[in-house]
């Protein structure tokens, strides 16, 4: 086991976690409150759902600038084809968690609920209000929500399989504590 493998940054590993925790928190609330009857508590957690969002946007743009700037440390030693997995996906988590929260907003703005960030901040409509592009951006939204599902447990199952099988430290460069 490779105890000395060369760590994340410090801003990289907590916008690693705070976004996962968002993200961990808006994906059931939102499968949550799709069903519920409209009431005031249905209309609170849509609320909630979209300060979560806009929250995962917002962090998004720090989070791949400091990619951008910092070079990540080197992988460890694995098959080439798991290298090129799991690099295809960490490409396809960045992206979704830009297009998820976008196709959000932009639903929100073609069904004529403006996204008012935390209560206190209206956020402009990204289109105007249209039926039509409101269903296809719900759509789109949902589909795209159970892709970021499908690719967090990849993520999670690629992380376990570093920790249980290999044993390599892979995890440990990203854990939020230790040395």
């Amino acid at each position: 086991m490779n105890t000395t493998a060369p760590r994340y940054s410090g801003p990289a590993i907590a916008a690693h976690w705070l976004i996962a925790a968002l993200i961990l928190v808006a994906f059931p609330l939102g499968v949550y409150m799709h069903d519920l009857p409209l009431s005031p508590n249905k209309l609170k957690l849509y609320s909630y759902h979209k300060w979560i969002g806009i929250t995962v946007l917002l962090l998004f743009v720090p989070r791949i600038l400091w990619r951008i700037t910092h070079r990540p440390p080197a992988a460890l030693p694995m098959p080439a084809w798991q290298h090129k997995i799991a690099e295809g996906t960490h490409h396809l988590l960045y992206l979704l968690m830009f297009l998820v929260p976008l196709t959000g907003w932009l639903m929100s703005s073609a069904k004529g609920f403006q996204v008012v960030y935390f209560g206190v901040l209206p956020l402009p409509d990204l289109i105007g209000k249209s039926e039509e592009l409101g269903d296809l951006f719900k759509e789109v939204h949902e589909a795209l929500n159970w892709a970021l599902l499908v690719l967090v447990g990849l993520h999670v199952a690629g992380a376990l399989k570093h920790v249980i099988l290999d044993k390599d430290g892979t995890l440990r460069r990203m854990l939020p504590f230790g040395k």
